[in-house]
């Protein structure tokens, strides 16, 4: 059995991470080499009122180091923050597969606990 490591996260703040479990769907174009995951988080952890001013990405993080992405929305509703989505886009075949080994990682992490 493989070991899993535990530095698999999702951060919205460096050092902090995320414990909601995200949705999320995957996009690709026809060509294979572009496309795009979305993570939609229903009501997040890490992201309040008081800090929602200061979040500037979303950081996926494991062994080989991290992927980041400046596309997050929010949604407010009175006091709370209700639901963010994050977009993480590919380029290549080549980030595919990073952005894949990352998934696969952080899956894993999931299902062990």
């Amino acid at each position: 059995m493989k070991e899993i490591k535990e530095n698999v996260s999702i951060q919205f703040l460096k050092g902090e991470n995320e414990k909601g479990d995200p949705e999320i769907r995957m996009y690709r174009d026809l060509d294979g080499k572009r496309g795009k995951a979305v993570y939609k988080f229903y009501t997040p952890k890490t992201i309040t009122i008081e800090n929602f001013k200061t979040i500037q990405k979303m950081y996926l993080i494991d062994e080989e180091g991290e992927l980041q992405t400046k596309k997050i929305d929010l949604y407010i509703s009175g006091n709370l923050i209700k639901e963010v989505t994050s977009t993480y886009s590919w380029y290549s075949e080549k980030e595919f597969e990073r952005f894949m080994r990352f998934s696969i990682r952080y899956a894993n992490s999931l299902a062990k606990n």
